[in-house]
């Protein structure tokens, strides 16, 4: 519906105060009406990707947490994201690993080794089905 004026610019008429506008205008300069539709909306993620569902979690393998806790206790946790506990077993090792000189701690430390893999594995595929949020 849009006319031209005697300048040649297109022109419409604004549908609250009736004035004659130019087309390309999206609010009345007379009545402060919006006369043209709004923009279409951008998408918040580059060419169209949806956003991940709010609970979106990210997978954790649990064969790279097993292996991480067998090169070293306590690598497996942190990769899991259980950060606290990773370091604790880190720590932990080291004391084994200290008292390993008074023989106590070889088995402790076999102990503490075996636990950690059995656990990184595990918190991985409890993650995975949903029952742990880091």
């Amino acid at each position: 519906m849009a006319q031209w004026n005697p300048n040649n610019q297109p022109t419409k008429f604004c549908i609250n105060c009736g004035g004659q506008i130019d087309s390309r205008a999206e609010i009345c300069p007379k009545c402060g009406v919006r006369v043209g539709s709004p923009p279409p909306p951008q998408p918040s993620q580059p060419y169209g990707y949806a956003q991940p569902p709010v609970n979106f979690q990210e997978r954790k393998s649990t064969g790279i947490a097993a292996v991480l806790s067998f090169l070293y206790v306590g690598l497996g946790q942190i990769y899991n994201g259980q950060i606290g506990k990773g370091i604790g077993m880190m720590v932990l090792g080291v004391v084994f690993i200290i008292l390993g000189f008074f023989l106590i701690g070889i088995p402790l430390y076999i102990i503490l080794w075996i636990l950690g893999i059995y656990d990184a594995h595990n918190v991985a595929k409890q993650i995975n089905a949903g029952y742990i949020r880091t």
